[in-house]
């Protein structure tokens, strides 16, 4: 089962996420992206950026089951998506300067790659727990990493929007990767960072936790436009394949 929800927000005119997923007999994929940028330029960004990274995967072929080429098919359609926004931006005016975040998994085989560049994040659940499977690339991580604050204080820096890489900014990327084994993960979360700004992970997995899949998702957006709202809002929730926790809802 997958669910999916976007939102503008309590404050924005335009919403600049983006996302996606597709599922054939071979494997799952899963994107989420966040824009930024002048005007609509963030809009265009983050479609752009899960739509190219989307059809460079669906043009492969899936009868491989090595793990490391799944990894670098993933990252190389995030590159590829990354130098088109790139010439996009520095060959027209109106998105002079845009950029995206991207989160994206494959699952093949029982086994899960995730990719991320930006602070748009992957949650796995599971023995009931919330666990964060990325790592934001943006300021605040950057002064956690070094000690400067805690997490605590990251929570509410001035500056936790700022992100420190992002598609579209320069010709070349690096690309973060992350594998999982599926069997004995309950569910997977992307999201953008509308939703950690305003809720909690022990929040996000209580919802989670407490809701079908569907519902689940709008309950997510709703709540955290109840709480602040201030920045779009977007979820994606998919199944693992671990079924301890399928029997509260008659699944």
């Amino acid at each position: 089962m997958v669910g999916t929800f976007s939102d503008i927000g309590n404050v924005r005119s335009v919403n600049e996420d983006y996302l996606d997923y597709y599922e054939d007999k071979y494997k799952s994929v899963y994107i989420i992206a966040d824009g930024m940028g002048g005007h609509n330029a963030g809009e265009v960004a983050s479609k752009m950026a899960v739509e190219e990274t989307m059809k460079y995967i669906k043009a492969e072929n899936w009868e491989s089951n090595d793990l490391i080429d799944i990894e670098n098919v993933l990252v190389n359609a995030i590159e590829k998506a990354n130098r088109k926004i790139f010439k996009l931006a520095q060959s027209d005016s109106s998105t002079k300067g845009m950029g995206t975040t991207i989160t994206a998994c494959i699952v093949k085989n029982g086994e899960m790659v995730v990719a991320n560049v930006g602070d748009s994040s992957c949650f796995i659940i599971f023995n009931n727990k919330i666990h964060k499977a990325t790592k934001d690339h943006s300021l605040v991580q950057q002064l956690v990493d070094m000690g400067s604050i805690t997490e605590n204080e990251a929570k509410t820096h001035p500056n936790k929007n700022i992100i420190t890489r992002a598609l579209g900014t320069n010709y070349s990327v690096k690309v973060d990767t992350f594998f999982f084994n599926m069997k004995d993960i309950e569910k997977v979360i992307l999201c953008t960072d509308g939703l950690t700004n305003s809720l909690s992970h022990e929040e996000i997995l209580e919802i989670v936790d407490n809701n079908e899949i569907p519902a689940a998702c709008e309950k997510l957006i709703n709540v955290s436009k109840e709480k602040d709202g201030r920045d779009n809002i977007s979820v994606i929730i998919f199944e693992g394949a671990c079924e301890n926790d399928r029997n509260s809802f008659g699944k």
